[in-house]
């Protein structure tokens, strides 16, 4: 049985293994549920819904990256992939704030 090309090209643009590649996209996929099932909550003690305008949103949008990374840190530790997505912070950081 050969692999999906789109696995293939992941393998090597991260330098793992098939395996390493799903839990990589498994830690993506539950930080993004995460952050999705927060969100609600989160936003309801700090505004009721009528109250948000375009600025809370834009506030909101600003907030969520350091919540989003911490998270996506956290279940990397979990599912032992760690460094991977310490080196991955670190590359997206250096991107976006130059150096």
């Amino acid at each position: 049985m050969r692999k999906p090309g789109w696995l293939d090209k992941l393998e090597r643009r991260w330098n793992v293994t098939t395996i390493q590649a799903i839990v990589i996209l498994i830690v993506f996929a539950c930080t993004g549920f995460t952050v999705l099932f927060l969100k609600e909550p989160i936003l309801s003690l700090i505004a009721e819904k009528e109250d948000r305008n375009w600025v809370f949103t834009l506030c909101y949008y600003l907030l969520i990256l350091p919540v989003y990374n911490t998270i996506l840190l956290v279940y990397g530790f979990l599912f032992g992939q760690f460094n991977f997505f310490w080196e991955f912070e670190k590359r997206m950081f250096r991107r976006m704030f130059g150096k």
